[in-house]
């Protein structure tokens, strides 16, 4: 090929892409070959590439590719998720925006609406991970709502409930008034805020006492049900067996006594909202009281809430505060911080809510999941770290609220058939369905359209927590050739933030219904931060746009950029910059390939000393490099792996290895250091090419004439092989040599271009061999080795050896004098004004300590100068 003098993504990124698909690289089937798989964390199916999507999905490519190139049978399953909640808010939204209301159609019209959306929408991310270079398998694709997945879900049901895990309870459930729907417990977030608590007077009935109550919420006072005492409470003896009013509502509720209330916070006094509090409905149970609800689904008040029937929640309790204030039942208000629980989703603020909802029991459940990371170390968590995260919600496990009033996703498999809320049959298919109606009931007459399915539909998570069995039909036909050779997966990389939403279900499902582990590894990257420490979003505005950045920095660029900014577990400070470095560095390769292609290649010349010398060093450094990226991938450190990556190429390839082997200029290079010479770049792109795919698919393809089967991205990982450590150690000493001839020729101005002579007082030990490489890098005309110090001559010292380059030819010594003797007046005259400041009482009495020992310093350091001056003077004189 031509060469080309800048590396350009744009005119090579989508050539490879497509080369790469067009010979089905990504794809992978069964084979005699030890499979490697991840499974993709599956996005929103209507969501667009973010950076958490970008740094996840570039950490499983690495780890992908890297597999491909260690011969295994690598497959990366990608997919999407029908996201139930964010999917039918939007669905609703559009339907709004179109004069539609959701309660004004069917479910059948409305799931026509969200598959619309879905096939419009869908599938977008997944495109646009295509541009980051994601090797996955997209013959493969899989989304939780395609039918097969789907199939899996409702087996999954069916079998649990039949197990006796699944069951039916009125319960006090997480409820999200925007999304209209109940969320299981790990779905809120709960979030410090700056509240008002409330001083709320009740009367005691039939006295003219009251009693004061405190309470965050006023608006709930309408659903009061009871006042509750601790029985030991001396201050509120007198109260018992008593009733109290509810302020406005006027109805009279008793007087409770239990332990439960803490004498010492607050009033002493609690009042009783069975509906609308966890703990009050446990009171309410134990007590027998009544259970008022004074809320519609959207949070509005319902007729319970009297004048402020149909009036939004929280413009009630502005509203219900005045009203309480101006009849006389506020006493007070003071400023209250607490904890208020929102929708992961959809922010809303959530509503304690008592509803008949599905519940999966946990306990037993949980237990293999538990062993599995925390005793047998089947499944390891990269950080460690995450384990007491992991520990502590695994044994505070509750049952799982796996039902959502929501249209979109798997609808529950329950058919009631009769009036009574116990009257269903749970099963896959309404057939099967109606012979269990027909056998619970003995009716033969029973038909189909007798059977009314359950609305609500599965929890979203109920889906995906079968993702790496169910993306193999595993679920549906447990012994099919694809999940015996595909599972247990190898790797998963994700977000903390769903070590137990999705990470710990899908445990919990492997062991389940696998009886094995559905991964070894768990990779959790942090979360993506400005370089301000900032968490992106949309209404900071600090988040970039990925696709934008691809197209300024290219896809290689941009992972590197990424990488370099990430470290294991830990949150990661993103600064363009770094994409800007990554581009660099991209260019820099390209760079060094140009250098290569420019050289003549003769088969008549020599292989110089040097070079055999620059050959076996770097095979060395490759060696060791090689080792070293074992170790860090096997800690899942991908930033470290690429750090060493980084290095090898850009200090030692680059920096030090091409120089060494490099022509004189007008000369060629001996055939054997050349051949040499690709064959090690050779193995730096191999060694790169998890981290940047695109640019090393282009100089492999440059380099030579390949056919498809010889494509980097299918080729072999290099050989380890025993290091050399002693000329590693010895050519540690030479690049400090070489970096002290360099010192002194950028002090003295001495050109590269002029020769040099070195002698060495040799204290330290024979270098000798590796003199050639001192005489290349350093234009050593002559090396010599000497037992005394060479006088009149400039020096540095590298361990116990002395180096020393005689000053005549080198330099001009009157040139040299004119020089020191102007820097030696100019320090001298700087030292006299710090002295003066420094003599002066006042100026040291009542100056800033700091200040003082500034300059302080600025004195030592101008002695010491002037020593170093003046001994370069006397050396030259």
């Amino acid at each position: 090929m031509s060469i080309q003098k800048k590396y350009d993504p744009s005119k090579i990124e989508d050539k490879w892409y497509q080369y790469w698909m067009e010979n089905n690289y990504f794809h992978s089937e069964p084979d005699e070959r030890e499979a490697y798989t991840i499974v993709i964390p599956p996005p929103n199916v209507t969501g667009v590439l973010h950076m958490g999507h970008m740094l996840n999905n570039t950490i499983q490519d690495v780890l992908i590719r890297r597999a491909r190139l260690q011969g295994y049978n690598a497959c990366w399953v990608p997919g999407t998720d029908h996201a139930s909640i964010a999917t039918e808010a939007k669905v609703v939204n559009k339907l709004k925006e179109e004069g539609i209301n959701k309660s004004d159609i069917t479910r059948e019209e409305f799931l026509t609406h969200a598959w619309e959306w879905t096939h419009k929408h869908g599938g977008i991310i997944l495109e646009q991970l295509k541009k980051l270079g994601a090797s996955c398998d997209w013959e493969r694709t899989k989304f939780t709502m395609d039918d097969d997945m789907s199939a899996s879900v409702i087996k999954t049901f069916v079998d649990l409930y039949n197990k006796g895990l699944i069951y039916r309870g009125y319960r006090m459930v997480n409820w999200d008034p925007e999304a209209k729907t109940t969320l299981s417990d790990e779905e809120v977030i709960y979030e410090e805020k700056q509240g008002n608590l409330y001083y709320l007077s009740y009367a005691i009935e039939g006295s003219d006492e009251k009693v004061t109550i405190a309470t965050t919420r006023p608006e709930t006072i309408l659903g009061d049900t009871a006042i509750c005492i601790n029985p030991n409470d001396e201050r509120y003896a007198h109260l018992k067996g008593k009733k109290a009013i509810v302020p406005l509502a006027n109805r009279v509720i008793p007087i409770i006594e239990d332990d439960y209330v803490d004498i010492e916070f607050g009033t002493g006094c609690l009042k009783v909202t069975p509906a609308h509090d966890e703990n009050d409905k446990m009171l309410g149970d134990k007590h027998n009281l009544e259970v008022i609800d004074i809320f519609n689904e959207d949070a509005t008040l319902n007729s319970f809430g009297l004048h402020y029937e149909g009036k939004d929640r929280f413009v009630v309790r502005k509203e219900i505060s005045k009203e309480l204030e101006e009849k006389g039942f506020l006493i007070k208000t003071e400023q209250h911080i607490n904890k208020v629980g929102t929708s992961e989703r959809t922010k809303a603020v959530i509503e304690p809510r008592l509803s008949d909802q599905w519940f999966l029991k946990m306990d037993d459940l949980v237990k293999p999941a538990l062993r599995a990371v925390l005793e047998d170390g089947d499944i390891k968590l990269f950080p460690k770290k995450f384990e007491n995260t992991y520990r502590h919600w695994m044994e505070n496990i509750r049952d799982w609220n796996i039902s959502r009033q929501l249209w979109w996703g798997q609808q529950i498999p329950a058919y009631y058939f009769g009036d009574g809320k116990e009257d269903f049959a749970v099963a896959e298919t309404k057939e099967a369905a109606l012979a269990l109606a027909k056998a619970a009931t003995g009716n033969e007459n029973l038909t189909l359209d007798d059977l009314r399915q359950d609305e609500d539909a599965l929890d979203t998570w109920f889906s995906s927590w079968l993702w790496p069995i169910s993306v193999f039909d595993g679920i549906r036909n447990p012994e099919n050739e694809e999940i015996q050779y595909y599972y247990p997966t190898n790797d998963l990389v994700t977000g903390p933030d769903i070590l137990f939403f999705w990470v710990a279900r899908m445990i919990i499902a492997g062991y389940e219904y696998r009886d094995m582990k559905p991964f070894t590894n768990v990779y959790l990257t942090g979360l993506v931060r400005d370089k301000q420490g900032r968490k992106m979003s949309k209404s900071l505005g600090n988040s970039p746009d990925a696709l934008k950045l691809i197209a300024d920095y290219g896809a290689d660029g941009v992972r590197v950029g990424l990488l370099l900014s990430s470290a294991a577990g830990n949150d990661l400070l993103f600064d363009e910059a770094l994409c800007d470095q990554g581009k660099k560095f991209a260019n820099k390769i390209f760079q060094a390939y140009n250098l290569t292609q420019i050289w003549e290649v003769s088969d008549e010349v020599a292989q110089p000393e040097v070079a055999k010398i620059a050959i076996d060093w770097y095979e060395a450094k490759l060696q060791k490099a090689l080792a070293e990226l074992e170790d860090q991938y096997s800690k899942y450190r991908i930033s470290d792996a690429l750090m060493i990556s980084y290095k090898l190429v850009w200090d030692d390839f680059c920096s030090w290895f091409l120089e060494m082997v490099k022509p004189t200029y007008g000369s060629p290079i001996d055939r054997k250091t050349y051949d040499k010479v690709i064959a090690l770049f050779e193995a730096n792109l191999k060694i790169l090419h998890p981290f940047m795919p695109f640019l090393t698919e282009d100089i492999w393809q440059r380099m030579a004439v390949r056919s498809p089967e010889e494509a980097l991205i299918v080729a072999s990982w290099p050989e380890s092989t025993t290091i050399d450590e002693k000329i590693l150690t010895d050519f540690e000493m030479i690049q400090e040599v070489v970096s002290g001839i360099r010192t002194i020729r950028k002090e003295k101005n001495i050109a590269n271009k002029d020769a040099i002579s070195l002698t060495i007082v040799n204290n330290e030990k024979a270098t000798d061999t590796l003199d050639a490489v001192i005489a290349k890098l350093g234009n050593v005309d002559n090396i010599s080795y000497s037992d005394e110090k060479l006088e009149g001559a400039l020096s540095f010292r590298v361990k116990s050896n002395e180096y020393f380059i005689p000053m005549e030819g080198a330099i001009d010594i009157e040139a040299e004098i004119e020089k020191l003797t102007k820097e030696l007046e100019y320090v001298e005259g700087s030292l006299k004004i710090v002295q003066k400041k420094l003599s002066n009482e006042r100026f040291v009495n009542n100056a800033p300590e700091q200040v003082v020992a500034n300059e302080k310093k600025k004195e030592a350091d101008a002695i010491a100068k002037i020593e170093t001056l003046k001994a370069s003077l006397a050396s030259l004189k």
